[in-house]
């Protein structure tokens, strides 16, 4: 191969890419010469875990991603299709090849009053995406701080739940009408809420923010749409992310969402490839680490040979464990909701707060919501992820704890 293939991001997918071409050369041929540009100073590390890290349960090392290729750190400034050079903030620029933008996404920062486009945000006030965000927030909070969480997607919930942890005062405001509303039906999001309150925290949901209260540059509270005032040490946003795609667009790539790509992670510029959180592929954004570390192994045999497998998107379970008084598994696939004429299969425990409620149509998995105490889910993930017809088997087998294994 030989290449010289740079890649702009050092996050999961870009960690993940050079992680797999560093084994082309066991399907033979010489190593590619890979690049790993990022504008992060720490090493790259899993940005699924910054919770715990918030926590308190890991340091920052332990979350850290084993990159077989150095970082040049510094920013990006522009991409020179034309000569293929990637122009940096330092004034040095990289040759390539192969350029692969795994950019990311940047966290939403919602219209509040208070909060000035393109300005610092107020002290008191964090974004909870990076590295540098968890450990500003983790420096400001302590025991008793009066912390209001703004939007309670996967995101939230999880910035709420490591703040109780570390003993503050928590406030989640969700403007929709149910906790992570993308991914749980009504009854796992009530499930959610009330782990969260045993921790002591407070949720509101269908409450819109409209402003921040500041005083000498610092936050001392919120205002909400309805005239209520909550006091605030601190303010997390919490409010979605969005594709970092400016790098390509400048570059005249065609985007819409997000970096628009084909079944071979190709821009627009055949000489440009995109994965993770900044990609568009067959009309989806997926913004989750399973399909980013997904199309990293797809592109890395992509580029290590010319008739590797095609990526055609991804099938998988999301999981996420939220601790505190006990850990609380949560496991989300497809679609939750079920259309007229589908088969439901639900099981539910109050007494254990477990829940699990699988959608199945014309004899196949098409989503479902696991919550509680889940063992195993090896074997729904299998169902899922092949996309065929379910095995004969009871369904109500697949969803006992131990029925995955």
């Amino acid at each position: 191969m030989g290449s010289q293939i740079v890649v702009i991001g050092a996050g999961t997918a870009g960690v993940r890419l050079a992680q797999q071409l560093a084994l082309a050369p066991a399907a033979g041929g010489a190593a590619p010469a890979v690049t790993l540009l990022g504008d992060e100073q720490h090493a790259p590390y899993n940005r699924v875990l910054l919770a715990e890290v918030l926590a308190g349960r890991y340091g920052p090392e332990v979350i850290a991603l084993p990159s077989p290729a150095p970082v040049r750190r510094g920013r990006v400034e522009r991409i020179d299709r034309e000569g293929r050079f990637v122009h940096c903030a330092d004034g040095g620029r990289v040759a390539y090849d192969k350029l692969v933008l795994a950019t990311g996404s940047n966290p939403v920062l919602p219209p509040l009053r208070g909060l000035a486009p393109g300005a610092g945000l107020p002290d008191g006030v964090h974004a909870f995406r990076t590295m540098d965000d968890c450990l500003a927030l983790s420096r400001a909070v302590r025991p008793g701080s009066r912390a209001v969480v703004i939007g309670g997607g996967l995101l939230g919930v999880s910035a709420a739940r490591a703040l109780a942890e570390r003993g503050a005062q928590v406030v989640v405001a969700q403007q929709g009408e149910r906790l992570m509303e993308r991914q749980l039906d009504a009854t796992a999001s009530d499930l959610v809420q009330r782990h969260l309150s045993g921790l002591g925290v407070e949720v509101h949901t269908e409450c819109r923010v409209r402003g921040l209260i500041t005083e000498d540059g610092a936050v001392t509270g919120v205002t909400l749409a309805d005239g209520y005032a909550l006091g605030a040490d601190l303010v997390v946003l919490a409010c979605g992310v969005r594709p970092r795609v400016g790098l390509a667009q400048a570059a005249g790539l065609d985007v819409r969402r997000g970096i628009v790509v084909d079944d071979e992670l190709r821009t627009s510029d055949p000489h440009i490839h995109a994965i993770g959180d900044c990609a568009e592929h067959d009309g989806t954004v997926y913004g989750l680490a399973a399909p980013a570390v997904e199309q990293a192994d797809a592109l890395a045999e992509l580029l290590a040979q010319t008739d590797g497998p095609r990526y055609t998107g991804t099938r998988a379970l999301t999981r996420l464990t939220l601790n505190g008084t006990g850990p609380l598994d949560l496991a989300t696939f497809g679609e939750s909701d079920p259309l007229p004429g589908d088969d439901v299969v639900r099981l539910a425990d109050a007494t254990r707060g477990t829940y699990r409620q699988v959608v199945v149509r014309d004899d196949r998995l098409v989503g479902g919501v696991l919550l509680g105490e889940l063992g195993t889910v090896g074997a729904l993930a299998r169902a899922w992820e092949a996309a065929e017809p379910l095995p004969e088997a009871p369904l109500l087998h697949l969803l006992t704890p131990d029925g995955g294994s």
